[in-house]
C-alpha cells in the first residue's frame, strides 16, 4: 500500500440462537450454530463445498489441511516479487535505464508494480479456491453475495476520510511525506492516468491476496471461532507488512495496523468490498497527491529505516474512522434476513 512519502445461504436455524454462536456478531446478527460434531462436508449444515462453512463469519469460514495455508501465504508474494523483477527489467530495457530496480517511479514502473500485484491477487484467490475446494466467490464474500453497491458506498466514504487525512498531514506535518513542490508536466499527466486506471487493480489485488486469501487460510488453523479470527488477523496483517518490505519500525507498524483495520472491515461486512474500497481510495488519492507534488517528475517511496514518523498516527486514525464507518453501516442492516444468496430488508 502506498503511503505519502514514508509510504467475500446460511441454513435457517431450527432452534433459538446462542449468544456465542457464529454469524455476524459485529453487525449484531445471529447466524446458525456451528456444530463441531458434524462432519465439515455435511450438506445438512448449509455449507457450500467441503471447505466452506457459511455458518461461520467471513474470515473463519474456510477449512483445509494444516499445510495448505502455508502454500497460500507463501506462493502469491513470491509470484508478486518475481513478476515485479521481471517487469522492472522489461521497463528498464524500454526506458534505457541503467538502474531499473531503483525506488523512483516512472509511469511504466508504476504500471508494472500495479499489474504484478493485481495478477498475484488473482493467483492467491484461485490457489485458495483450488486447495480448499471451494468456489472462488465464497472467498470474496460469505455468506452473502458480492454487492457492488456496497463497494461504491464505501468508496465514497473512504475518499472523504482519506482526503481529510491528507489535508491534516499537509497542515501539521508537510515535511513528512517528502513532497517537493507542485508541478505538472507530461510525466505528471501520464502518471496520473496510470494511477487512475491501474492503481485500483493493485489495491484489489492486495485485498484478494491478504484479506480474501491469507486471512481465512491462516484462520483455518484454529477451530474455535474467536481465536481463529484472531490468528487470521495477526498472520495476514504481518504478511501484509512484510510484503511491503520496510525496515522502518514506524512504517512496519503502520502497515501491520492497516492489515488489522482492513481485516476487521472484511470480517464486519462479511466480504472484501469495504476494505477494497478503502484501499482503492487510499492508494489512488495518495499516489495522485505524490505525483502532483513531485515537481513534474516521478516520485519515490522510501521505506528504508528512519523514513517513518509520528505523522503516520494521523493516517492510522483514518483507518480507525473507516472501521467505525463500516461497523455503523453494517449495524444498520442488522434487521435484514437472508433469501438465498441475496440480502433483503425485512418489514
Amino acid at each position: 500500500m502506498s503511503v505519502p512519502g514514508p509510504g467475500q445461504t446460511p441454513a435457517t436455524p431450527a432452534h433459538p440462537s446462542s449468544p456465542h454462536q457464529a454469524g455476524d456478531p459485529a453487525a449484531g446478527r445471529r447466524g446458525p450454530r456451528f456444530d463441531d460434531s458434524r462432519p465439515f462436508d455435511d450438506p445438512a449444515s448449509g455449507r457450500r463445498g467441503p471447505g466452506l462453512d457459511d455458518s461461520r463469519p467471513f474470515g473463519a469460514h474456510v477449512r483445509m489441511s494444516w499445510w495448505r495455508p502455508l502454500v497460500v501465504l507463501l506462493v502469491p508474494p513470491v509470484v508478486m516479487l518475481l513478476l515485479q523483477i521481471l517487469l522492472y527489467q522489461v521497463v528498464g530495457v524500454i526506458e534505457g535505464s541503467d538502474d531499473p530496480m531503483s525506488a523512483a517511479f516512472t509511469p511504466l514502473k508504476l504500471l508494472a508494480v500495479n499489474l504484478s500485484v493485481g495478477i498475484s491477487g488473482v493467483v492467491a484467490i484461485l490457489l485458495l479456491a483450488r486447495l480448499a475446494k471451494v468456489p472462488w466467490r465464497g472467498l470474496i464474500s460469505s455468506p452473502r453475495a458480492f454487492d457492488g453497491r456496497r463497494l461504491v458506498r464505501y468508496l465514497l466514504g473512504a475518499a472523504l476520510l482519506v482526503g481529510a487525512g491528507i489535508g491534516v498531514v499537509a497542515l501539521v506535518a508537510p515535511e513528512s511525506p517528502g513532497w517537493v513542490a507542485f508541478g505538472v508536466s507530461g510525466t505528471t499527466i501520464l502518471m496520473l492516468v496510470i494511477t487512475l486506471l491501474s492503481t485500483p487493480i493493485q489495491s484489489v489485488g492486495e485485498e484478494l491476496m491478504f484479506r480474501a486469501a491469507a486471512l481465512p487460510a491462516a484462520a483455518s488453523w484454529v477451530r474455535a471461532l474467536r481465536p481463529a479470527l484472531a490468528v487470521g488477523l495477526v498472520v495476514s496483517s504481518l504478511a501484509f507488512a512484510l510484503a511491503h518490505g520496510s525496515g522502518d519500525p514506524w512504517l512496519f507498524g503502520y502497515y501491520t495496523f492497516i492489515g488489522v483495520a482492513t481485516g476487521l472491515m472484511a470480517i464486519i461486512s462479511r466480504g472484501i468490498e469495504a476494505p477494497a474500497a478503502f484501499h482503492i481510495a487510499n492508494n489512488v488519492l495518495f499516489s495522485s497527491v505524490n505525483t502532483l507534488m513531485a515537481d513534474g517528475e516521478g516520485y519515490t517511496i522510501d521505506r528504508s529505516t528512519d523514513t517513518g514518523d509520528g505523522a503516520l498516527l494521523i493516517l492510522a486514525a483514518v483507518n480507525v474512522a473507516m472501521v467505525a464507518l463500516v461497523w455503523a453501516r453494517e449495524r444498520r442492516t442488522r434487521g435484514t434476513t437472508w433469501n438465498g444468496d441475496d440480502e433483503v430488508r425485512t418489514p
